[in-house]
């Protein structure tokens, strides 16, 4: 899937075309915080092990299902000191923030704060317009499930030069950034389509939503996650980083290609000032914790019957057929015929997918300390819903 967004989006796009060309080719090293595999995650394991073969330079992993919790961890944290990667690791997990912020709006509905069918301009006057762009006919649904046609910041060419690759991420990798200064650079751009009109995943969505948030509660969209979500389900290793640049331990570091022209030089990218994933890409987490999450999140704990049912109707995902996305959440359909629901997550340095089956009872979330590898990340999810019992 991520493979699939990364024709369209800023982060991972950037991440696994314009600068993956050639695969990392040091020798893989053996996580010694790993533990034989279970007998039925085998499949899984070797496919973490291929893809660190294959380049990716360290894969954490965590799997719930009617068996317990497996972890596994293969490849390196650390290139510099050869150090392993961690079972536990906290790391950027990307646009999964969308599914964090898809979930406070839908409480948020269920309180009739909001309607989905509420008018962007509604909710933030005057914010949306200009080139074609109007709020008043964009709704929260539209944002939820990206059929909004608003242009993705993170697809501007002077944006990327300047904060996404080579000397200019570099250089400003330590600013602070606001969600207008993003919304300025998206607005500055004529809508893709007809709001309605297809589904296109659009990072300037994100942004919306989470202001929205802030809108109807009256204080920062990361004290509502917090509030609603992350104490709620005690998810002591999710936080959101503000303007910190440092990830929380324990954690490995993270490593991108910067620049096209060099594709053999990596960059170590661990360090960037938080804001610049403001709303739609900023959140840490682990693996552990996005797997409680997303089980709550399917068992009916964090949403009623209706408003799960909402997050869960979808529309076509002309980009990568057999996915549709729903409210902050995206369904597949496996080689094996499993359906799982699932969101993945971009940044320099990182890549990151959390699923789970439909009734919560089976997930997995892995995430890769690299921004190249993507190829690997659909292997990997049929090994453990086509090779093991998915109950």
């Amino acid at each position: 899937m991520t493979t699939r967004k990364s024709a369209r989006t800023g982060l991972v796009g950037l991440a696994t075309v314009a600068m993956a060309a050639t695969a990392f080719t040091a020798p893989a090293q053996a996580s010694r915080d790993n533990t034989p595999a279970a007998a039925d995650h085998r499949a899984t394991q070797r496919a973490m092990d291929a893809a660190v073969r294959a380049g990716v330079p360290g894969i954490t992993a965590q799997v719930r299902d009617g068996d317990g919790v497996w972890k596994s961890a293969s490849g390196v944290g650390n290139l510099e000191t050869g150090a392993p990667r961690g079972k536990n690791d906290r790391f950027r997990v990307g646009s999964i923030t969308n599914t964090f912020v898809a979930t406070v709006l839908l409480q948020m509905e269920a309180e009739k704060r909001l309607g989905l069918d509420d008018t962007v301009e509604r909710h933030l006057p005057g914010l949306v317009r200009g080139n074609g762009n109007d709020g008043n006919r964009i709704t929260v649904r539209q944002l939820l499930n990206h059929t909004s046609g608003l242009y993705d910041y993170l697809a501007d060419a002077v944006y990327i030069e300047t904060y996404m690759a080579g000397d200019g991420y570099l250089q400003h990798r330590y600013d602070t950034l606001t969600p207008e200064k993003r919304l300025t650079v998206a607005l500055s751009h004529e809508p893709l389509f007809e709001p309605g009109a297809r589904h296109w995943f659009s990072h300037t969505n994100d942004i919306l939503a989470a202001l929205i948030v802030e809108s109807i509660g009256g204080r920062s969209y990361e004290d509502e996650v917090r509030d609603r979500i992350i104490e709620p389900l005690g998810l002591k290793a999710t936080s959101h980083p503000g303007t910190s640049v440092h990830l929380p331990r324990p954690s490995g570091r993270g490593y991108a290609r910067l620049f096209p022209s060099a594709p053999d030089r990596i960059d170590d990218v661990t360090e960037m000032n938080g804001s610049q994933g403001w709303g739609d890409g900023d959140m840490i987490s682990s693996a552990d914790d996005l797997n409680r999450f997303y089980r709550a999140l399917m068992r009916g704990k964090l949403l009623p019957p209706r408003q799960l049912k909402a997050m869960t109707t979808t529309v076509d995902n002309p980009d990568f057929p057999g996915s549709a996305y729903g409210l902050g959440i995206e369904r597949f359909t496996t080689s094996c015929g499993t359906t799982f629901w699932y969101h993945d997550g971009g940044m320099l340095g990182w890549l990151t997918l959390a699923a789970t089956t439909e009734d919560g009872r089976h997930q997995i979330t892995f995430n890769y300390n690299s921004s190249w590898g993507a190829e690997t990340v659909l292997p990997l999810l049929n090994a453990e819903y086509c090779d093991t019992p998915s109950l």
